[in-house]
C-alpha cells in the first residue's frame, strides 16, 4: 500500500512508519477517486464528410481533438455501410491503425425497436452508444405526451435488456417531428427511463434557441445526457443556402451564445460525448469541399467552445 508522503513523515517523530501502529486514516479513503474534471470529450461525426471514404476521415479525428468517431449511414453519410462492405474484422483493424475508437453509431434508419443486431455489432467494436429517435405520435402535450412516452419506454424494455447485455447505451435524440422532441418529452423520458442503458442525446438545434431554456434543460437532464451536440439552428438545414449561412449551425458562427450552455455542462460535470455538428444540404454531401477544410472549420468551433472553459 502506497502511503501519502505527508502521512508517512507525520507518523513518528523520526519519520519511520511502523506496520504495528494504527493506520492514521480510514482505509476506505486511501484509493478514493476524485470526480473527473469537466472538459470536452469530443467525438467526430462521419456525416460531416458526406460519403467520404472512412480511411480518409479517420486521420482527421485526432486533428479535431477527438478520440472517437460517430459513424453514420445513408442518407447523411455511408460510413456505416462501408463497415459492412469491408467487414468487421478489417474495420476494427482500420480503426486501430489510426488509434480511433468507434464511440457511437447513429441509426435513425433502423429506429429504436430495430437495433438488436446493431447493438451486437457495436459490442464487437467495444462501441458503447447508438443514437436514434423516439418513435411514437407527435404533437402531444401534457398527460397525453407523458402517457405516450411511458408507452414508448415500456415497449423499449426488451431492447434495453439487449443493451445492458451488450454494454450499449441507447441515446434518444430530441429530433423534430418525433415523440421525443420537446423539453417536456425529455423530462418524461428522464423520469420514466428504467435503466441507464436509455439516455438522451441533446440537440440544441431542435430546441427553441434560448440560452436560458437550453442551459436549464442541461441541468435538469444532468446524468441522463450522454451525447451533447454542439449545434445550433442558425439559418436551418432543410433548404439550399449560401455556405456562409449554412455554417451558422456551428458554435461561434450563429447567434446562439454557448457560454451559458457550457456553464451548465460544467455545473453537472458532464462526462459524455460532445459532437460539433451541422447538417449540409442536400444530405450526403460533405460540409466543405475537402477533409482538411472540414477539420479547419471544426477547430474554429472547438476554439470558440473552449474559450468558455
Amino acid at each position: 500500500m502506497k502511503i501519502p508522503r505527508r502521512v508517512f513523515l507525520g507518523t513518528t517523530a523520526a519519520g519511520v512508519f511502523s506496520m504495528a501502529a494504527p493506520v492514521p486514516w480510514p482505509l476506505s479513503t486511501v484509493h478514493a477517486e476524485e470526480p473527473s474534471k469537466f472538459g470536452f470529450k469530443y467525438i467526430l461525426g462521419s456525416s460531416l464528410y458526406g460519403y467520404g471514404n472512412l480511411s480518409e476521415i479517420l486521420p482527421e479525428v485526432a486533428k479535431v481533438g477527438a478520440g472517437a468517431i460517430d459513424v453514420w449511414p445513408k442518407v447523411h453519410g455511408n460510413q456505416r455501410e462501408q463497415i459492412d462492405e469491408i467487414g468487421i474484422e478489417k474495420s476494427v483493424e482500420l480503426l486501430k491503425s489510426h488509434d480511433v475508437k468507434l464511440g457511437c453509431i447513429t441509426q435513425y434508419k433502423l429506429g429504436p425497436f430495430g437495433l438488436r443486431e446493431e447493438m451486437r455489432v457495436a459490442q464487437k467494436f467495444g462501441c458503447g452508444m447508438i443514437v436514434t429517435g423516439g418513435s411514437g405520435p407527435v404533437g402531444l402535450q401534457g398527460s397525453e405526451l407523458k402517457r405516450a412516452v411511458g408507452d414508448f419506454v415500456e415497449k423499449l424494455k426488451p431492447h434495453l435488456e439487449v443493451a445492458e447485455e451488450t454494454g450499449v447505451t441507447l441515446s434518444i435524440e430530441n429530433h423534430v417531428n418525433n415523440l421525443i422532441d420537446s423539453p417536456d418529452s425529455l423530462r418524461y423520458l428522464r423520469d420514466l427511463r428504467p435503466s441507464k442503458a436509455l439516455s438522451i442525446a441533446l440537440a440544441p438545434y431542435h430546441l427553441p434557441q434560448e440560452e436560458k431554456l437550453i442551459s436549464g434543460l442541461i441541468r435538469e437532464m444532468s446524468e441522463a445526457i450522454t451525447m451533447f451536440y454542439a449545434w445550433q439552428h442558425g439559418d436551418g438545414s432543410s433548404k439550399g443556402l449560401t455556405k456562409e449561412a449554412e455554417l451558422r449551425q456551428l458554435p461561434g458562427r450563429g447567434p446562439l451564445d454557448f457560454g451559458p450552455l457550457i456553464a451548465a455542462l460544467r455545473e453537472i460535470n458532464y462526462q459524455g460525448w460532445t459532437e460539433i455538428f451541422m447538417h449540409p444540404f442536400p444530405r450526403g454531401i460533405a460540409m466543405l469541399d475537402s477533409p482538411a477544410q472540414v477539420t479547419e472549420e471544426l477547430n474554429r468551433s472547438r476554439k470558440y467552445l473552449e474559450s468558455f472553459l
